[in-house]
């Protein structure tokens, strides 16, 4: 399937494509180490004029590249660890973004799981003795299956993506390629502003999902 082009992510606003983006699939081609992906089956959308949205008060060194063109990544850093992917959407400037919350993974499984043991080795204390073990179900069902987590799998980081172009670079879309499937429209997850609003979206039934 071939990737998304950049009149996907310009043509439509940042609630329509967090809902088309579901069934398509990520993809990082790394040079060094080879390919890995997975169907988005799990998405948050983050407008500017929602207070959960890093863009809601003003452009920041931490958020500007959310304040970038549509169909870019932005790329921020939760309790200082773990990287979560975004796709920018809307106007140039706006501060509109897509947060990618799960996977189900498709490509280079052995890889996404050596990864994710590495970083158990240097993450927080309490995880450094748990291991992920692609080749069963619920291995394969964990390696992806939240923010922190997909990126892990993917190699995806901030210091080297962030900025980055989904049309030229070596992570991009391709899809659809999951059809013939409910959405399930609901509320965000751990948030303390914009709680309530409806803007998470997911595959209803999927497995791969990180909470119904």
């Amino acid at each position: 399937m071939p990737k998304l082009p950049l009149d996907f992510y310009q043509n439509h606003d940042t609630m329509t494509m967090a809902q088309l983006l579901l069934g398509c699939e990520l993809v990082h081609e790394s040079a060094g180490e080879g390919t890995t992906a997975g169907i988005i089956v799990e998405t948050e959308a983050y407008l500017t004029d929602d207070p959960a949205c890093h863009a809601y008060r003003r452009q920041t060194t931490r958020n500007a590249a959310m304040f970038g063109p549509a169909g870019t990544l932005y790329v921020y850093q939760i309790y200082n660890h773990y990287n979560c992917i975004n796709i920018v959407a809307g106007p140039e400037g706006v501060g509109e973004a897509i947060l990618i919350r799960a996977l189900q993974p498709t490509e280079g499984l052995e890889l996404m799981g050596i990864r994710r043991n590495e970083a158990f080795k240097t993450g927080f204390a309490r995880y450094r003795n748990n291991t992920i073990d692609p080749a069963t179900a619920d291995g394969e069902r964990n390696l992806a299956n939240g923010p922190g987590k997909l990126t892990i799998a993917l190699g995806i980081s901030r210091g080297e993506h962030n900025f980055s172009s989904l049309t030229t670079g070596e992570i991009s879309i391709r899809g659809p390629v999951l059809h013939d499937f409910d959405m399930v429209t609901t509320t965000r997850i751990g948030l303390t502003h914009g709680a309530d609003l409806p803007y998470r979206f997911y595959v209803k039934g999927n497995r791969y999902i990180s909470k119904k």
